[in-house]
């Protein structure tokens, strides 16, 4: 490990002390990336779902967590307000089937497989986007074939006005909840190959709110929601230089907080809502990408990291008399480095072939704690056919993976799987801009630590968790040169899911004694449909956005069981959204939509268990100003949130805040 993180440090000091690797040309000035202000449904011949620019600024949210709400098919399983707990789970398949990647390297969390949403602020993101199957790019690593669906957050890349050396952006948030969160944005421009990014945040809530319960009795009374404050600083700093034919990028992040958890709101005795669970996270990385097309025929793309994640959870029942006392300390360390290659044999077929290795130790102060590291090798290799109207990519993935423990007798591997990816698109007329896709996926998901090896809990002889993909559908896109409409983009799929072997947590002869076993089965039948259209009425430019998904989610582990076909947890038949956006001169309105359908909080469909619709609706209205004799630009934002003060549930006895309101104030410098 030691040897690992002083090639990459050695690495990155001598790329950025050093001469660039093409000569420096004063006179030429180099293509930077482009700042995209308004995102059209990439047509892509997998699904795929964007956010980015001003649109993706105007939603009123918190974090990333609340912007992947407003795409179709994806569930975000939340516990309360700020500080809660926040996860996505995408067409059914479960959180832990959901990779998620920063700048294009995977977010790691070996102990329990999911990645906290609620963390990852958007302040610093360019973009947002959500791919069902897999990317459909085949020059990437090996990682980015290995998850069912994936999540990737690209943070800003520094762009420069004619003349200009560095962007300043300073902004405050304030609001519900008692919220403080300033935020600082740099960029410095050394030279027009060679730039820095800095950005800081800090942020405090109380998190508390009131919300209303029924009693025992059935009358309905109001509490508030307590223990859900949060103390979070976030930093990040990166190196970006540009070379011909490709870029190194450096990053490192810093993440810092503290939280408590509020708990289900279940007590039956006013007033005795007083879960004090807290817990303190602090997670570091430092990454770095090389990437460089040698000529027409070859390119290489190399990805490295080192991520270390501490995380204490403590629950005193000297503070809350209904829970047991638990003060765990966890200390993940990974190390990752992966190279891809790219082999473009003709112009329009291509090859690539990527390899990577991931080491990944957990630590913890757990009583017969086994102390457990994992070595994952992954080797990939795809290829990819682009003609006028067809398009082919195929891949398969061999992933070996070995784990050691303090005792030779307790550690989990697996054989040598492979797993395969067959995508296809064709365009049947030529001037019609309509596209037919479709794609067949096989991916399983690891158990975690936590599953394997949790204290009285884990099962080493666990299987993998299992998937399987079939998805059809069709994207149209169209521009206008006069008329109404600017830009109208459509897209529907229809898929069918499985998921075999499923891990889930039962109780053994002790109740208060569970364990972990591959125990399920669901089928998952679905379709996603969204439509995005631009438009101006006079001076008023207009964007919409809608998304719809159907579900229909089914246990079918056991035929024999009286819930056979029931469906599963959380998952409503029906959900939506909408996102209208208008902008006049210098003002800018957003409204935004979300609806989730009835569902049932366990696989029981029975009455005790139902659990109604919800939606609420947000709104917010900003202004721009030119302030002092540069004309320097000064943009308000007044939010609305749940403007009908609604009382819902994301998951069962959490519920979430009634109407609240958030003043940002973001000045450019």
């Amino acid at each position: 490990m030691k040897r690992f993180l002083i090639a990459i440090i050695t690495g990155v000091v001598l790329l950025f002390s050093g001469p660039s690797y093409a000569q420096e040309n004063p006179g030429v000035d180099t293509l930077s990336p482009v700042t995209v202000v308004a995102q059209r449904i990439v047509r892509e011949i997998v699904p795929v779902q964007y956010l980015a620019g001003e649109q993706m600024k105007r939603l009123t949210s918190y974090s990333v967590a609340d912007a992947i709400r407003y795409f179709s098919g994806a569930q975000i399983k939340d516990y309360g307000g700020i500080g809660g707990l926040k996860s996505v789970n995408i067409r059914s398949l479960g959180s832990q089937h959901v990779g998620v990647f920063y700048d294009g390297l995977e977010m790691g969390n070996a102990q329990n497989g999911i990645v906290d949403l609620g963390r990852f602020s958007l302040d610093n993101l360019e973009a947002v986007s959500v791919y069902n199957g897999q990317k459909s790019a085949i020059f990437q690593s090996a990682k980015d074939y290995a998850s069912a669906s994936a999540v990737y957050l690209q943070s800003k890349i520094p762009v420069f006005a004619p003349g200009k050396k560095d962007n300043i952006n300073l902004g405050f948030k304030t609001g519900s909840f008692a919220l403080v969160n300033p935020s600082a944005f740099w960029e410095h421009k050394f030279s027009d190959r060679l730039s820095l990014s800095a950005s800081a945040e800090y942020m405090h809530t109380n998190g508390r709110y009131r919300f209303t319960y029924a009693t025992k009795g059935g009358y309905d009374t109001t509490a508030y929601r307590h223990n859900g404050d949060v103390r979070m600083e976030r930093v990040e700093m990166g190196l970006f230089r540009f070379i011909d034919g490709g870029h190194w990028k450096v990053k490192a992040y810093f993440y810092d907080s503290e939280r408590g958890f509020p708990g289900a709101s279940v007590r039956e005795e006013p007033g005795r809502f007083r879960h004090q669970d807290r817990q303190w996270d602090r997670n570091f990385f430092l990454q770095t990408q090389f990437k460089k097309e040698f000529s027409k025929k070859y390119s290489l793309l190399f990805n490295g990291k080192y991520a270390y994640d501490y995380l204490h959870y403590l629950s005193d029942p000297r503070e809350d008399v209904s829970t047991m006392y638990v003060n765990s300390h966890f200390r993940q360390n990974e190390g990752y480095a992966s190279l891809a290659h790219l082999f473009n044999v003709t112009k329009w077929w291509s090859l690539s072939l990527s390899d990577d290795v991931q080491y990944n130790k957990l630590n913890a102060d757990l009583a017969g704690f086994i102390y457990p590291n994992r070595f994952t090798f992954l080797n990939a290799a795809a290829t990819s056919v682009s003609l006028d109207r067809f398009k082919f990519q195929a891949s398969l993935l061999y992933t070996y993976v070995k784990d050691r423990s303090k005792y030779e007798s307790a550690h989990f591997s697996t054989d040598g799987k492979f797993t395969p990816t067959v995508i296809a698109s064709y365009r049947p007329f030529k001037n019609i801009g309509l596209d037919i896709r479709a794609f067949y996926k096989r991916v399983f998901r690891l158990p975690t630590f936590n599953d394997l090896y949790y204290t009285f809990v884990g099962n080493i002889n666990l299987k993998p968790e299992s998937t399987t993909q079939y998805n059809v559908g069709a994207v149209f896109s169209q521009k206008f040169k006069t008329g109404f409409f600017k830009t109208f983009d459509a897209s529907v799929d229809a898929y069918y899911n499985t998921v075999k072997n499923k891990i889930v947590a039962v109780p053994s002869s002790n109740q208060f004694r569970w364990t972990m076993l591959n125990f399920g089965r669901v089928e998952i039948k679905g379709l996603d449909a969204a439509v995005q259209t631009s438009f101006a009425t006079g001076s008023v430019d207009w964007t919409t956005r809608v998304n719809y998904t159907y579900q229909r989610a089914e246990d079918v582990t056991d035929k024999a069981s009286q819930w056979y076909r029931g469906q599963i947890p959380y998952i409503p038949w029906h959900s939506g959204s909408v996102i209208v956006t208008a902008d006049y001169r210098k003002w800018a309105i957003a409204y935004s939509f979300i609806y989730t359908g009835e569902r049932y909080e366990s696989v029981a469909n029975i009455a005790e268990n139902y659990s109604p619709a919800w939606y609420t609706h947000d709104m917010g209205i900003s202004r721009s100003f030119s302030i002092g004799p540069q004309g320097r630009e000064l943009k308000i934002t007044l939010e609305i949130n749940n403007i009908l003060n609604q009382q819902y549930e994301v998951v069962q006895c959490y519920p979430m805040p009634g109407t609240n309101v958030k003043l940002k104030l973001i000045l450019d410098l």
